[in-house]
């Protein structure tokens, strides 16, 4: 029984000797009234920040950087970079918190590049870290800070799980200036002796958050106590809960803290809708959306719900891929190149996606199946609206999810659009361009009529005896064709045979002789038949002389 269900044992009762209830401590009504996912409060700042800059030329970077960042289009920073950079720059530990696409990864990214310059890294040994949650954020990270690192000559080496462990390996021993890595693969290839912290001058947890809700937390706190206490570490995310306070504490020190969007996260530049829809028009209006001109992101609750929409899509004739973590990682890669490239206009995502994935211009994103909480929704949103851009976020509901979401999204700090739609509406179409796919939907499969009626003749025996009923028709059937079955006959001579052991047996040997009689050709289908014939044709061979097999028992007929 669990422990839930147990009388509390002795002295462990709530309630005194004397039978007063005792009253929790205020640190116990605290602790009950905070949610885990609520926001903390930003830790004061001991000493001033710098000031904000306008422009990347007022900023310590190296004259390459400035010069790649030109080559690249990135003239003016954005609010959090331009906030957040020059105290990274300066060394201090940051705690940042901004929207998805909302510069952060160059915000950290930047300063780590240019206090590394310069300096090289020895085998097995890194000297930045950037730690992140998922394979695709890692990736993304990657691409983003390619170009500067290869401007000011650093080496950059991803490590992350769904790869050839060895290969990491092999390439850690190459020498890596900047790790960027998730943290169970990081730790696996410490504990092979494959890469060590103990050079690492500055440390990065890029979405903290969702490290701690999948349960990293564990495995970051260990790995950031192997980097030296006094090196530099900063802390960015969309979202910060209370387990994320917990990191704040123990490992940032003093941290310049710096917030350019609301404790919700909400973008004013994106449009959030909820669509009410039954339960049989989900399936429709899900691909008449997808059916769309131009790409979407679809969230879905499950992988084995991504891969059969995938399937459904494809029926409808839309070009659709699934991204999620069944999926190895060149599965995952060439899902979102085609998804870039444009030859798959649908990509079906878990929320391993939800973080991570950057596509420009993309300006709609579908949650299928509603988020679980506020956080969620506000990562699979941040895949559009990026950089300043509008886009539109629409949840599909059914009735009895409708509370549930109401209470989601005041979490959330949004008030949506809510209209109650079906397939081919007109405000289905305005709100996400949905048109008619290609094709129909597939027409219901109706099982198939049987060919007997046996299971009719049977429908009143039990299932024991329909099984056996069903046995002796498909035996009866191979058999029609040669001669008439024999066995019927003897069953009915059987049963119909006063009770006693001794007449059903004298029944069942004088059918069995009338049989060897009339019915040569039935005997194939007796055992005991074709046992005879068996030695009668041996008996001929050797001289010609007939030997009788002695008669078996009869019972052995009706077993």
């Amino acid at each position: 029984m669990p422990n839930a269900d147990r009388p509390a044992a002795r002295g462990g009762s709530s309630r005194s000797r004397s039978g007063a209830r005792r009253r929790p401590s205020n640190a116990v009504k605290a602790a009950r009234t905070q949610r885990p996912d609520a926001e903390f409060a930003m830790p004061e700042m001991r000493t001033p920040p710098l000031p904000p800059v306008e422009s990347f030329g007022e900023l310590a970077l190296p004259p390459r950087m400035l010069a790649e960042l030109a080559e690249q289009g990135v003239t003016e920073p954005f609010p959090i970079q331009a906030a957040t950079l020059p105290n990274a720059l300066a060394g201090r530990d940051v705690l940042g918190r901004g929207r998805t696409g909302s510069g952060k990864t160059l915000a950290f990214g930047l300063a780590l590049l240019a206090r590394t310059a310069g300096r090289r890294a020895e085998p097995r040994a890194p000297l930045a870290l950037v730690l992140v949650p998922t394979r695709e954020l890692a990736q993304q990270v990657t691409d983003a800070l390619g170009p500067y690192a290869d401007a000011v000559g650093l080496r950059t080496v991803t490590v992350v799980g769904g790869m050839p462990i060895s290969r990491q390996a092999n390439a850690l021993r190459r020498a890596a200036d900047v790790l960027i890595a998730t943290p169970g693969r990081l730790a696996d290839l410490i504990e092979r002796g494959d890469c060590r912290l103990g050079d690492v001058r500055i440390t990065v947890l890029d979405e903290a958050d969702q490290m701690t809700d999948m349960g990293f937390l564990p495995q970051v706190t260990r790995l950031l106590e192997q980097t030296p206490p006094g090196g530099q570490r900063m802390l960015f995310s969309a979202t910060l809960d209370r387990n994320v306070d917990k990191l704040v504490r123990a490992f940032l020190d003093d941290p310049v803290t710096r917030s350019v969007d609301p404790a919700a996260g909400a973008v004013t530049a994106m449009e959030h809708h909820v669509l009410h829809v039954s339960d049989t028009d989900k399936q429709d209006t899900t691909a008449h959306i997808a059916a769309r001109e131009g790409r979407v992101i679809m969230f879905v609750g499950k992988k084995h719900g991504a891969d059969r929409l995938v399937r459904k899509l494809a029926a409808r004739g839309i070009r659709a891929a699934a991204l999620h973590g069944g999926k190895t990682q060149s599965q995952r890669n060439r899902a979102l190149e085609g998804f870039r490239t444009e030859d798959v206009t649908v990509l079906v995502a878990t929320n391993v996606a939800a973080r991570g994935i950057h596509i420009d211009d993309l300006d709609l994103v579908v949650n299928v199946d509603p988020p679980a909480d506020h956080k969620d929704y506000l990562h699979r949103g941040g895949r559009t609206a990026r950089a300043g851009r509008a886009g539109t976020v629409v949840t599909l509901v059914l009735p009895d999810q409708r509370r549930e979401m109401a209470d989601l999204m005041a979490m959330a700090g949004i008030t949506p659009r809510v209209t109650e739609v079906r397939p081919g509406d007109g405000d289905l179409a305005r709100i996400t361009g949905a048109r008619p796919p290609s094709r129909p939907a597939p027409a219901a499969q109706n099982p198939a009529p049987q060919r007997n009626a046996a299971p009719q003749r049977n429908a009143g025996q039990s299932p024991s005896r329909r099984s056996t009923a069903r046995q002796n028709d498909a035996a009866q059937d191979g058999r029609r064709a040669e001669a008439p079955a024999p066995r019927d006959a003897q069953r009915t001579t059987t049963a119909d045979t006063a009770p006693g052991r001794n007449s059903r047996r004298g029944s069942a040997a004088r059918e069995q002789r009338k049989n060897t009689q009339d019915a040569p050709v039935a005997r194939k289908s007796t055992p005991d038949a074709a046992a005879g014939q068996k030695a009668r044709r041996g008996g001929g061979a050797q001289g010609g002389t007939s030997q009788r097999k002695p008669r078996r028992r009869a019972s052995s007929l009706n077993t």
